[in-house]
């Protein structure tokens, strides 16, 4: 493997290119087919199917810790795979319309996120193979900021490319983006796995752990939470003050300038405080970030609350990272950690359809103020995750 500095930019640029496209699935493509007149229910339903190949990747996690591809590794080779295959589908995109080929789109979409899903999974599993404990916080710090500089960056080009130029333009540019971390990846030499983390279907009793179990529900929670939540900022400042796309773009680089912070220091402030009350603090963000969204009574108000619902984000993401990470079994690593992550991919898909859905019905301030009381539902979960308070279950 590389140095650590290579190590660290090769991660943070691999999460870079999957928050590129995470920014415009959960934040702007409900602009984009809201101008093909889809509704918030349509909307939705594209982003759970698109968030489909999330929930399955236990099994993509399987295929990399058991196989050795092209005899160049358990991992480098479905990185460049799911990269090369997410940068095509991108360019796709704008040859396919959504309201009179919906089908076909729901089915790019599902591409797409499944390539996504491949070099995400394997991103992670590389990260588990080659960081050492003391390290786990701070390379998710890395990978939750990277996603967020993607979203940092990438909205606010999108909104000005859209609204300047066009769609088409958009698509181009995140079918450009996954191929810069391509770059490293093609570079590196992936070492051969230690005799001691050979692959065993033995290994998956990890899963009967009582600890395990509820931090996967904890997973979750928070992601149907702050993916559902997030998913209808934008079209409710969109309806609610007829904001620009510029605008709406500026407004997601803000988010994402919060997911950054969040993310980075998440690592050392869970270090300080422990990963108990980093939790509880996080729980308590979200729930005070999405209930103001729901009194907005002005746009402008909205790009300090759109800052903290971002830092609250981050953190609360890397904080569930590096538990994740802590408890992976390091014979079924990409298996475990992609199951972890898997449930909680669930609760985005249910967070992304329920949002739209409900917004639709009832209006987006009551499903913000839903959705923040549905925080307090993990306090209850705490107490088996941390069992008392003496850190995770480790046996």
């Amino acid at each position: 493997m590389p140095t650590k500095s290579v190590r660290y930019l090769m991660f943070g640029l691999l999460y870079f290119a999957q928050g590129s496209i995470m920014s415009y699935f959960t934040s702007l493509n409900a602009l984009y087919l809201q101008g093909f007149k889809l509704n918030m229910a349509e909307i939705g339903t594209i982003g759970t199917v698109a968030m489909t190949p999330f929930i399955l990747k236990i099994f993509l996690g399987m295929l990399s810790d058991k196989y050795d591809l092209w005899h160049m590794g358990h991992r480098k080779p479905y990185i460049i795979l799911g990269l090369v295959i997410q940068s095509l589908a991108c360019l796709v995109v704008p040859l396919i319309n959504p309201a009179s080929q919906y089908g076909m789109f729901l089915l790019l979409a599902f591409i797409m996120m499944s390539a996504m899903a491949l070099y995400d999974t394997c991103t992670d599993g590389l990260a588990l193979d080659t960081t050492p404990k003391e390290e786990e916080g701070t390379i998710q710090g890395f990978m939750v900021g990277g996603r967020a500089l993607g979203v940092v960056i990438v909205s606010g080009l999108i909104g000005i490319i859209a609204e300047k130029v066009s769609w088409t333009a958009v698509f181009w540019l995140l079918g450009v983006l996954p191929l810069i971390p391509l770059l490293i990846v093609l570079r590196i030499k992936e070492e051969p796995r230690k005799p001691e983390h050979a692959f065993e279907w033995k290994a998956f009793s990890a899963f009967k752990k009582r600890n395990v179990i509820m931090l996967g529900l904890l997973g979750a929670l928070y992601s149907l939470v702050i993916y559902g939540a997030n998913q209808n900022v934008n079209p409710f400042l969109f309806t609610t003050y007829q904001i620009s796309l510029i605008t709406a773009g500026l407004m997601s680089m803000v988010w994402g300038i919060g997911v950054v912070i969040g993310g980075l220091a998440g690592g050392k402030l869970t270090d300080r405080i422990g990963q108990q009350n980093a939790v509880r603090l996080a729980i308590v963000t979200s729930l005070v970030a999405i209930l103001a969204l729901s009194i907005i009574n002005s746009a402008s108000l909205a790009w300090f609350l759109v800052f903290i619902f971002g830092l609250a984000f981050g953190y609360y993401e890397t904080i569930y990272f590096a538990i994740s990470m802590s408890l992976c079994e390091p014979k079924i690593a990409a298996s475990m950690f992609s199951l972890l992550m898997a449930v909680a991919n669930i609760g985005t898909a249910i967070g992304l359809s329920l949002s739209g859905s409900l917004a639709e019905g009832i209006g987006f301030r009551l499903t913000f103020v839903i959705f923040a009381m549905l925080n307090l539902i993990a306090f209850p979960m705490l107490s088996s995750i941390f069992p008392k308070n003496q850190g995770l279950e480790q046996n």
